[in-house]
């Protein structure tokens, strides 16, 4: 009686598998973001089965046999980040007013660096580092404060990846996985015998490894869509003054000598261009043929030289 109750419950759990599959298949896939998600990293558990996987993606809407549109409701995820280099008359008071700005408007410092560097006068002046994570809708605005009253704004570099994809197949997982362990529970009551208690046990902490596995990148996704990072460098205004001696600028002069200097090599460079394309091929179709009439006429003057008598000496 209880291996009949056994295989029935391993059927119900095989059938209950196979429509998973079915429907996520039905799921297609129409997000192309190009971004890798984090990789999992199975444990492998002694007689635990083959993790069941998900390959549907994200999809806003799709289309019935009708010819209609069914709507589905997915919140996208999107991981926003920007990189700066900004020019300011004194880093470490603007480090700190975007470190305050930061706090007020919701978000973190998540690394501040402070430090020295040195101008062209060999003149010390602080420069710093920051890393701030602000919510993401507030994102612009942050931008904004952050360039107001900046001498120069170097670099921005803004990126976005779209993880809805990822998260949606992972909450797809998550489903799979919270289901087979509760068919795992409902089997472990039923045995009795120690061997058959052990097998169940390990399947379930697989399973319960994975579902924990899951919930952390589900919640990596969550907290970095919702909050981006804004990565700043801040340069001191001096570093950038020129350099001055006594009223004289000697960058001026190297800038006139390198100047001068690609002048020669552009000149030269068109000078070989032009003698190349235009003058040799030029010599060169002159000299040909000045070059066959002299051997044709030195082969003439050799031969007609070779026919003529040589004069004989008459005996007196």
């Amino acid at each position: 009686m209880k291996k009949i109750f056994f295989i029935a419950l391993i059927a119900a759990f095989i059938l209950a598998a196979c429509g998973v599959a079915a429907r996520n298949a039905e799921a297609p896939a129409d997000y192309a973001s190009g971004v890798s998600a984090p990789q999992e990293s199975y444990a492998e558990a002694p007689n635990a089965p083959s993790p069941i996987t998900s390959e549907g993606a994200a999809k806003s809407s799709v289309a019935d046999s009708s010819g209609g549109v069914q709507a589905t409701t997915v919140e996208r995820l999107v991981i926003q980040n920007v990189d700066m280099s900004i020019v300011v008359a004194d880093p470490k008071t603007k480090m700190d007013a975007i470190s305050k700005m930061a706090k007020e408007m919701g978000g973190f410092v998540v690394s501040s660096n402070l430090y020295q560097s040195y101008t062209q006068n060999r003149i010390p002046v602080p420069e710093a580092s920051l890393v701030i994570r602000v919510p993401a809708e507030k994102l612009d605005e942050a931008l904004e404060k952050i360039k107001k009253d900046v001498v120069e704004v170097q670099v921005e570099t803004r990126s976005g990846e779209d993880v809805t994809a990822q998260y949606v197949d992972l909450k797809s997982r998550l489903t799979t996985y919270e289901d087979a362990l509760a068919q795992l529970e409902k089997i472990m009551a039923e045995k009795t015998t120690p061997e058959e208690v052990l097998n169940v046990f390990n399947q379930m902490m697989y399973y319960r490894e994975q579902i924990e596995l899951i919930k952390g990148q589900m919640k990596y996704y969550e907290e970095a869509s919702s909050l981006s990072a804004i990565s700043l460098k801040l340069v001191a205004e001096a570093t950038l003054q020129p350099l001055e001696i006594g009223g004289w600028k000697p960058q001026g002069v190297a800038r006139d000598a390198i100047q001068n200097l690609i002048y020669f090599w552009q000149g030269f460079i068109d000078f070989m261009i032009n003698f190349l394309l235009y003058v040799l091929p030029v010599l060169i179709t002159i000299f040909i043929p000045f070059y066959l009439v002299f051997l044709l006429i030195r082969a003439i003057y050799r031969r007609v030289r070779r026919k003529k008598p040589a004069p004989t000496i008459e005996n007196k």
